[in-house]
C-alpha cells in the first residue's frame, strides 16, 4: 500500500468527520452524512479493492463516533463498509463508459441513497420504529442529504483533480 495515498484518504476522512461533525441535526438526531461525501471521493480518486475496503471501514468508525442519532453508532458501522463496495462496484461499471461531468454526481447521489437506505433501515430496527417511519425519514433525510453531496462533489472533486495534476502524481499500485 503506497503511503502517501493512505495519508491522503485519512486526510479526506479528517475533513469529512469534522463537516459530519459540525453539520446540525434535522430528524431524530439524523444530519446529511458529509464524511460520506468524503469517502466517496476518496474512492473516485484511489478506485483500488484494498483502499475502499480500508477508507470505509474508516469512516463507518468516524461516522459511528460523531453521530447523535438513537442506534445511529451500529447502523454506521454497517452502511459505510456496505455502501462503499456497492459505490465501488458502480464505479468500476461507469468508469469508462459515462462522462465524469455525468457519473460523479449521478454516483454520489445513488451512494447517498443507498448509504441512507442502509443507515436508516438499521437504525429504525435498532430502536423498534419500523411502522412508517422509514419513507418519512428517506424523503426529510436522505433525499436532501443526496442533493446536497451531489452538489457538494460537482464542486469539490474538479478542484482536487486541478490540485492532482499540479503535484507529482499519486500511485495507486
Amino acid at each position: 500500500m503506497n503511503t502517501r495515498v493512505l495519508v491522503f484518504m485519512s486526510l479526506l476522512l479528517g475533513i469529512g468527520a469534522v463537516l459530519h461533525f459540525i453539520i446540525p441535526p434535522f430528524i431524530y438526531g439524523m444530519k446529511p452524512d458529509m464524511l460520506l461525501s468524503m469517502m466517496f471521493l476518496g474512492i473516485m480518486l484511489f478506485p483500488k479493492a484494498k483502499y475502499v475496503l480500508i477508507l470505509s471501514v474508516a469512516a463507518g468508525i468516524m461516522s459511528a463516533l460523531t453521530t447523535q442519532t438513537p442506534g445511529g453508532q451500529i447502523a454506521n458501522m454497517i452502511d459505510k463498509p456496505i455502501t462503499g463496495i456497492l459505490f465501488f462496484g458502480l464505479l468500476l461499471l461507469v468508469k469508462n463508459r459515462i462522462n465524469n461531468k455525468i457519473n460523479i454526481p449521478v454516483l454520489t447521489a445513488v451512494g447517498t441513497m443507498i448509504s441512507g437506505a442502509i443507515f436508516i433501515t438499521v437504525a429504525l430496527f435498532i430502536i423498534g420504529l419500523m411502522e412508517g417511519a422509514f419513507p418519512i425519514l428517506f424523503g426529510t433525510i436522505v433525499l436532501p442529504a443526496a442533493a446536497l453531496n451531489t452538489a457538494f462533489m460537482i464542486i469539490v472533486y474538479p478542484i482536487v483533480q486541478n490540485i492532482f495534476k499540479q503535484i507529482q502524481p499519486l500511485s495507486t499500485a
